[in-house]
């Protein structure tokens, strides 16, 4: 669990700046009828399970492994309609809440210091990982009961 620590304070902030409404408002248009997942929200879960390392949408898993945390998640497939609700016509609407809600959080003091020079370090481990396959004998063989590793 402390490795998610934290992913529940950036769904909060999300919910705090008016990300999650927002959004939810820029895709309603989009939906005929009420959703069980809000699109503000599972747009949110996606952001929160890249921040925790995903590199994939079905790194939302990750936060549904954990409900009794996080709450309800949208499954991966949910999301992957979301994200296809996000045409050429919802774009500029869903950047226009994401620049509302982050102007609403520096304005609270969670922005950089412009006024200094401002560095951002990206640090980075390269692990190399090979899978050695080893052949098996033929079944029905002398050693055939016997158990490999």
């Amino acid at each position: 669990m402390v490795s998610h620590a934290g992913l529940g304070m950036l769904r909060e902030l999300a919910e705090y700046t008016g990300l999650v409404s927002a959004l939810d408002r820029a895709l309603a248009d989009t939906y005929s009828g009420p959703w069980v997942h809000a699109p503000g929200r599972v747009l949110t879960d996606l952001a929160v399970a890249v921040a925790d390392g995903a590199q994939a949408i079905t790194g939302i898993g990750v936060l549904s492994d954990r409900e009794e945390v996080f709450g309800p998640v949208a499954s991966m497939p949910t999301a992957w309609r979301v994200l296809d609700r996000v045409d050429a016509d919802h774009l500029g609407l869903v950047q226009a809440a994401r620049a509302d809600a982050r102007e609403r959080a520096w304005a609270a003091g969670a922005g950089p210091d412009l006024a200094q020079e401002l560095a951002i370090d990206f640090d980075a481990t390269i692990t190399v990982a090979t899978r050695r396959r080893r052949t098996l004998p033929p079944r029905g063989n002398a050693r055939s009961g016997s158990i490999r590793c």
